[in-house]
């Protein structure tokens, strides 16, 4: 990877992260938080008792099937899914066209809350990838060849 790829690929895992940071102290019940692409890479995660990998590729998995059932119905893309089980839920919304935003929670949670929150980072979450896409998209500026080049001046003549 050329390092200002490189460089913008960590300033935007740098921005989603504290994105997912802000969003646990908001919902104080969450237990973890990651974002993935649609193929299941980890962009950022804060997941501290769950493998981010692992979650990724399931999140990837989800969302497949999440897709195909809305659109098998007519209910169009995919904007979120949630799973409860018997100690909490696990909720999956849109970040943009390219990501998704998993959310862990303890069964206690506000659901309405996690929702608002849930859908609000996602779309900020989904802005912020987007952003650094359309940077990393933009065309380097040409570089001059050889015949390009202004001439060299030369030395300045001595001062007097």
């Amino acid at each position: 990877m050329a390092p200002e790829a490189e460089a913008e690929a960590e300033a935007r895992a740098r921005d989603v992260l504290a994105e997912l940071r802000r969003l646990r102290t908001r919902v104080p019940l969450l237990s973890g938080a990651l974002v993935a692409g649609t193929d299941g890479l980890v962009l950022a995660h804060d997941t501290p008792d769950v493998e981010p990998e692992r979650l990724g590729a399931l999140t990837a998995a989800a969302l497949g099937v999440a897709t195909r059932m809305a659109e098998a119905t007519g209910r169009g893309g995919f904007g979120e899914l949630l799973v409860r089980g018997e100690s909490g839920c696990v909720a999956s919304y849109a970040a943009g066209p390219s990501a998704v935003l998993t959310l862990l929670a303890e069964d206690r949670v506000d659901v309405g809350a996690l929702h608002i929150e849930g859908r609000r980072a996602g779309a900020r979450i989904g802005e912020l990838i987007d952003a650094a896409s359309r940077r990393a998209a933009r065309p380097a500026p040409p570089s001059l060849t050889s015949q390009q080049q202004p001439p060299h001046p030369g030395p300045l003549p001595p001062r007097s």
